[in-house]
């Protein structure tokens, strides 16, 4: 099998949550842990011009991200109890919550906040892909529940073939550090100069 990854059209995004909401509803977590999250990024100014006319030029957009089952994962290699694998028959990133120690080094590593540490379990867990609802034929939560359809799935070389190779708008980390499996869309103001 070929190496996930995920697309975002983040020209659609709006915002919503529901890919938040379904995926910490689907795996029932606590208030403050979120294994996709949706960030708004804003940057420009309002002005009054000598008119008294107000001239704005704000610029405005959402993203959505969850982790990226990077080619080169940052959790794996720094995790001590070698808790975190990637499966080589899909190269999804997991967490073994059995051999999970809870030390955070794997929070602290990953540059897109992946994993999420619980402090009622003591142990860090993050997006499994939801290989369970894949298994059964199903889409992970967050690509079915996205009422904009702007987060799709799958092959990553067949996701950069269909919609190219951006890895990196304003507000993310260079990729060149894990190589994250996944490809934007660009909003018109998340574009790099």
């Amino acid at each position: 099998m070929a190496q996930l990854g995920f697309y975002i059209n983040q020209s659609l995004c709006t915002g919503c949550k529901a890919c938040t909401v379904s995926c910490k509803d689907k795996n029932n977590l606590d208030v403050g842990i979120n294994f996709r999250r949706v960030y708004s990024y804003e940057e420009g100014s309002s002005i009054q011009n000598p008119n008294h006319a107000i001239i704005s030029n704000l610029k405005a957009f959402y993203f959505s991200i969850s982790c990226n089952h990077c080619l080169e994962p940052a959790c794996v290699t720094i995790c001590p109890t070698k808790a975190i694998k990637k499966r080589e028959s899909d190269g999804v990133v997991i967490i073994n919550q059995e051999t999970c120690a809870g030390t955070k080094f794997c929070v602290k590593a990953c540059p897109y906040g992946s994993p999420q540490y619980n402090p009622k379990t003591f142990k860090s867990n993050k997006c499994d892909f939801c290989v369970n609802l894949q298994e059964k034929g199903e889409d992970p939560v967050c690509v079915s529940t996205c009422p904009m359809r702007a987060i799709e799935y799958g092959p990553i070389e067949e996701l950069n073939k269909k919609y190219g190779k951006v890895k990196q708008i304003k507000g993310l980390p260079s990729p060149s550090i894990t190589k994250p499996n996944l490809v934007i869309t660009p909003h018109r103001d998340a574009k790099l100069n």
